[in-house]
């Protein structure tokens, strides 16, 4: 058994709520796992008399995903249920007596009495009837979002004839996912509200912010930052970060979005919760797509081979908002041709094609974040959240108002592309880029400026493959640097011994040409800075990837200035 955990919402597998287990098998013919799995089972579901009675697997390489749907007052009780089934099972197929078969039974029975809620079952149907949002978790449940939003304590629920059900409503939410650029869109989005006199707000894996006020700093990039964020009464439209791994832990957060967009999708973060290929990682990706009400418009990236590939094997799609840097390319011809939305860049132009008119948003050297251009990666993001604005209901004054706006610093959107001029006269530019697709990004930018010399700073995770490690360095090295400094990541080893993420990196930066007298070491991101700024000078231009120490890093190179 790899891990045991509760769905919230809907998720890769299916729309239920209940609960999912990951389980890895080897050295035993899976048909005959999973064909024991069913049989125990259903033997245990028949002596807890368990009344719900749906469940389902999914298949990958090495195991399976075995998913028990459950009503919300349910989900612990649902977990038991999967981990006591794997139990017999493994018992069963290893020749092993079970402990204490009837103890495990009363003890899942226990758990179904004392969790089960009748108020807050009550609340959700009332929700459902009066098509409002329902969120919930171990400590509250609330009803509508934002400003429009009713919350109680889950001991203190009140009958839901009490509810004024007229005073509470949903807001327009937008869902951005994808494996790189989902920060800078929800950001990007946030100045668009912002622009058009809006209380907005986002999750991200940064930090919670209503306005201006930062809730919570941290990861929350999955339903409880979503919850966090939607039960404040400021708040009036919320744009919701979804990762990867929140998808995969808990599900989506709601049901209700009216857009959604995916990024794009790279290999990164496989090998965990049974996502071991590129293909099953878009599927997790297009999961949002769950999340959108009937009239949705899903925004998609068409210069993405993965997004392409996969939505053009489903049957069905939500309505579709094509973005691409080409007017040319054929998703975006094909959407004009049948009057649908689309996004691209045209001329130096970024267009937004409605259905019936084609219209010019702003020129794309007048962004701050493309850096006249040279941004290719921030250009799509912004093409992405015209998608999403205007899907939202935003106009095209106020859409181009938010962009125009919006800049690539600390304070618009830290740790990605920060620009800083030092007193030496040379250019660092900061940014978080952690994976080989960010990376390539952001050096497309860096090989677009000029620069006497180039310098780089860069480590990785640990938790990354070696071939992952070594395509992070490589990345780098397409950019020509005349210097590069590996750092140490001591945060962030997880598992691998001091100093080995900085051998594997410096030895793809040998086979990639560097030459030994280019390469220096540091014990952390902000002494590999000092080191670096130390040794440029006017007109070098420096590229610091930075996973740690951000906010030192920053502040450091700022006042360098």
């Amino acid at each position: 058994m790899d891990d045991c955990r509760r769905l919230t919402g809907p998720s890769l597998v299916w729309e239920n709520t209940g609960a999912i287990l990951d389980v890895l098998i080897h050295g035993k013919d899976m048909d005959a796992v999973l064909d024991c799995w069913h049989r125990q089972l259903n033997k245990l579901l028949e002596k807890i008399d368990w009344q719900h009675h749906a469940f389902t697997h999914r298949r990958f390489e090495s195991g399976f995903n075995f998913l028990i749907a459950a009503p919300i007052d349910q989900l612990y009780s649902a977990t038991m249920v999967l981990e006591a089934a794997w139990y017999f099972t493994s018992c069963e197929l290893l020749n092993i007596e079970a402990e204490q078969p009837q103890d495990i039974v009363n003890a899942i029975q226990a758990s179904i009495e004392s969790e089960a809620n009748a108020a807050l079952l009550a609340l959700q149907r009332a929700a459902e009837l009066n098509s409002i949002d329902f969120l919930y978790d171990d400590d509250e449940v609330s009803v509508g979002h934002g400003e429009a939003s009713l919350c109680w304590p889950v001991e203190e629920i009140p009958p839901a004839s009490q509810v004024d059900w007229q005073s509470v409503h949903n807001l327009p939410v937008a869902l951005i996912t994808g494996t790189n650029g989902k920060s800078t869109s929800v950001r990007i989005l946030d100045g668009i509200a912002k622009a058009a006199g809006h209380v907005a707000g986002v999750t991200s894996t940064d930090f919670v912010r209503v306005g201006d006020d930062v809730l919570d700093t941290g990861d929350y990039s999955g339903p409880g930052g979503a919850r966090l964020l939607l039960r404040d009464k400021r708040l009036q439209v919320p744009f919701l970060e979804v990762a990867r791994g929140g998808i995969l832990r808990r599900g989506l957060p709601l049901r209700c979005a009216k857009a959604a967009l995916v990024t794009n999708v790279a290999r990164d973060h496989l090998g965990q919760y049974g996502i071991n290929t590129l293909e099953a990682l878009t599927e997790v990706k297009l999961v949002v797509a769950k999340g959108l009400t009937d009239d949705g418009v899903l925004v998609v990236n068409a210069d993405d081979l993965s997004i392409r590939s996969y939505l053009q094997t489903l049957k069905q799609t939500p309505e579709l908002c094509w973005f691409s840097l080409d007017r040319n390319h054929d998703l975006i011809r094909q959407q004009i041709k049948n009057k649908l939305k689309c996004c691209f860049t045209e001329q130096g132009k970024i267009v937004y094609f409605d259905g019936v008119l084609e219209q010019t948003v702003c020129n794309i050297n007048e962004i701050p974040m493309t850096m006249n251009g040279a941004a290719l990666h921030n250009v799509r993001n912004a093409l992405g959240a015209v998608g999403v604005a205007s899907a939202m209901g935003y106009n095209l004054e106020q859409i181009q108002s938010g962009l125009l706006r919006f800049n690539s610093d600390e304070k618009d959107n830290p740790g990605r592309l920060n620009s800083f001029k030092l007193k030496t006269g040379a250019r660092v530019l900061v940014d978080f880029a952690h994976n080989a697709h960010s990376v390539a990004a952001v050096v497309d930018t860096v090989e677009r400026m000029p620069a006497r010399q180039k310098w780089a700073l860069f480590g990785s995770a640990g938790d990354r493959s070696n071939d992952e490690i070594r395509a992070i360095a490589e990345g780098v090295c397409q950019m020509n640097p005349g210097h590069v400094v590996i750092v140490e990541v001591e945060k962030y080893l997880r598992g691998r011994e001091s100093g080995e993420v900085s051998e594997i990196m410096k030895q793809a930066c040998l086979d990639s040409g560097l030459k030994p007298d280019q390469i220096e070491f540091a014990d952390s991101p902000l002494a590999g800075v000092k080191q670096a700024v130390s040794g440029m000078q006017a007109e070098d231009l420096g590229l610091f990837l930075v996973l740690s120490e951000r906010d030192a890093v920053i502040e450091f190179v700022r006042g360098y200035g």
